[in-house]
Parts: C-alpha cells; sequence; structure tokens
C-alpha cells in the first residue's frame, strides 16, 4: 500500500490498524526485553502463558496511536516473518476472531512509521485502559537491556567469537569456568530503536480490536518477585563487589544454571536456536536473576551481568562447562 492514503482508503480510520511489523510470543521464542523466560513475558502483557502462544503485531491506527494487537494465530504471524525476513511481500491480515487482546503502546521499539498518518503517539487513554506498553530506554542499564545484548551477542557470534583466542580475548586472558581473573571485557552497545523484525515489511490495514477486546484481557502486570534460582522469573540479583571480582557474577550465573539441570525452570528460561544460515550451529540462550547467558554448546559462553553495564564476560570451556552446555541444551526449547 505504499503511496497511498490509508485515511482516505480504510473507512473507519480510527478503528483500522495500519500493520508495520510483528513478532511472535511462544515459548520458545518471544521478545526477551519483556522477560527472563514465557511465563513472565506473558505476565506482562497480562496474558495466560499458553502452550500454543500467541502472535505479536504492531501497528497504528488512523489517528497515528501505537497499537500492540495480540492474535492466536501463531502459524499466520510465522509465515509473514519469514516472508518479510526473505525479502518477500507478505498481508498479514489476522482474522477478527483470532484477535485475543489490543494493548494501547508498544514494548519494542519500532522504527518503521505508518504514511499519511499522525506521527506515532500513546492512543488517549480512556476509563478501564491499561498503562501504555512502552520499549526499554537506551540511556539505562537493567534487566530488559542486558538480555538486549545478550540476543545481540547471540546475533552476532562470530563477530564476539573472533575477538577471544583460544588462550584468551586478544590482549588478555579469559577465566575457564570457575577461575576468578578478570579478563578484559568488551562492551556492547545500548540498544537501538530499530524494527521489531529488521526487514522491510508491506504495510496492511485490519480491523483493530474494539474497546471491549482491549480491556478483556487481564491488565499487564510486572513478572513476580524474586525465587530462587528455577522457581521462578525475577529481575533482581544478590549485590557483589564487582569492583574486586567482576567474575564473582559470572560464577553465581554458572550456580544457578547448574540448577536448572536438576530443577527445570520455567519454560523459556533457556532456549535453542539454529538456522540453516548458520549450518544447522545451535546457540544456546538463558536467562535468571541478574545475568544472562549466550554460548554454542561446542565452544565457550559470553555472559551479561546487571552489575556491570553493557560488559560481555567471556567464559572459556575448562572442564566444567562442556557437562553444563550440553545439559542445557538437552533441556532447552526449540522452535518447531
Amino acid at each position: 500500500m505504499a503511496g497511498t492514503d490509508p485515511i482516505a482508503e480504510a473507512e473507519g480510520a480510527a478503528d483500522a490498524l495500519f500493520v508495520l511489523t510483528a513478532a511472535l510470543l511462544t515459548p520458545a521464542r518471544f521478545p526477551s526485553v519483556l522477560g527472563d523466560d514465557y511465563p513472565a513475558a506473558c505476565a506482562v502483557l497480562g496474558l495466560l502463558p499458553d502452550a500454543a502462544g500467541y502472535g505479536l503485531v504492531f501497528g497504528q491506527d488512523g489517528l497515528g496511536a501505537r497499537w500492540t494487537v495480540v492474535v492466536d494465530d501463531v502459524s499466520l504471524v510465522a509465515v509473514a516473518i519469514a516472508s518479510w525476513d526473505c525479502g518477500m511481500a507478505y498481508d498479514l491480515s489476522p482474522d477478527e476472531d483470532s484477535v485475543v487482546a489490543g494493548l494501547p503502546g508498544w514494548p519494542l521499539a519500532v522504527a518503521t512509521r505508518a504514511p499519511g498518518v499522525p506521527d506515532p503517539h500513546d492512543p488517549e487513554p480512556q476509563e478501564g485502559d491499561p498503562a501504555p506498553l512502552v520499549p526499554p530506554s537506551g540511556d539505562v542499564w537493567g534487566p530488559a537491556q542486558r538480555r538486549l545484548g545478550a540476543d545481540e551477542v547471540a546475533h552476532q557470534w562470530a563477530a564476539w567469537r573472533s575477538q577471544v583466542t583460544d588462550g584468551g580475548p586478544a590482549g588478555g586472558a579469559t577465566p575457564s569456568e570457575g577461575v576468578g581473573a578478570p579478563p578484559e571485557r568488551a562492551a556492547v552497545p545500548a540498544p537501538a530503536a530499530v524494527p521489531a523484525e529488521p526487514a522491510p515489511k508491506p504495510m496492511t490495514w485490519f480491523e483493530r480490536p474494539s474497546r471491549a477486546q482491549t480491556t478483556s484481557a487481564p491488565a499487564p502486570q510486572a513478572p513476580p518477585a524474586a525465587e530462587p534460582a528455577g522457581a521462578g522469573p525475577s529481575d533482581a540479583a544478590p549485590a557483589t563487589d564487582v569492583a574486586s571480582d567482576p567474575y564473582a557474577g559470572v560464577r553465581r550465573a554458572l550456580d544457578e544454571l547448574r540448577g536448572y539441570l536438576t530443577e527445570p525452570p520455567p519454560v523459556g528460561r533457556v532456549r535453542s536456536t539454529g538456522t540453516e544460515a548458520e549450518g544447522g550451529v545451535r546457540t544456546l540462550r538463558a536467562d535468571g536473576p541478574g545475568w544472562s547467558l549466550v554460548a554454542r554448546p561446542d565452544d565457550m559462553a559470553f555472559v551479561l551481568l546487571d552489575e556491570l553495564p553493557r560488559e560481555v564476560l567471556p567464559v572459556a570451556r575448562g572442564p566444567r562447562l562442556p557437562a553444563l552446555l550440553e545439559g542445557l541444551d538437552a533441556l532447552a526449547v526449540r522452535p518447531t
């Protein structure tokens, strides 16, 4: 619909949605900005953690307001994302019956803008509406930014891995698991405003949910408070003296990961990805209270911590890491 006037062409423009991009919310694939695991991510959006998952459609209505529409037609959204990633056009128009909820705002920073409508803004609040969703700030460092940083390391694994030799990072020594000597640490850039899926998208209209649908889902709430490792979602982390021992947090994360092997964590806390473009090589992503891990089961790992803003700490294989990564790979959820 490029070059058209959506307000002129869409009947009842204020009640229609101009689709900008989409994302999946499933146990194996969800926007990590929302939480450490799938139940936590669903809780932020006021959704029940249904095993089948959801599709998230981000767009603007005819007045320019930001909306996140939750649908239960996961396959439709998955096909649209796959088509866009291949540079193909796809008309993402979910059926009205598939709409679960319509939430004001966007939880992700979406750079795309709908043509012919006002600039993106939060919709006018009405009584009973949940607070608008907002993406995390790039000016601070916290759990959301830490998880986004880990996602970036996973996406750019080859570039990060090339900075670490078998003996350690260029210019420094990489401790193997359990060794506390601080190495030279790399920095991850602050999150930038990017589309939820970095590929050109067609822009299509479909009717956004009515106010009744918008408020039918439970009000969004924060994930539960801190719990023991493996017991539930948490963004809190014990304080550590990072100045004297920056790898104390890494050892804590590895200890909690071993706990996952004996007491499985909430679904999605450990997940595995792999694509044909990467030669089918799997990448592990795991999160916990105050830390995120990125690893290859047959290689090394990187850890990011809340208490060390924008720093990426490499962990060499050592004698114990291979067994840990093998165990995590066995329990990780994978996209179907």
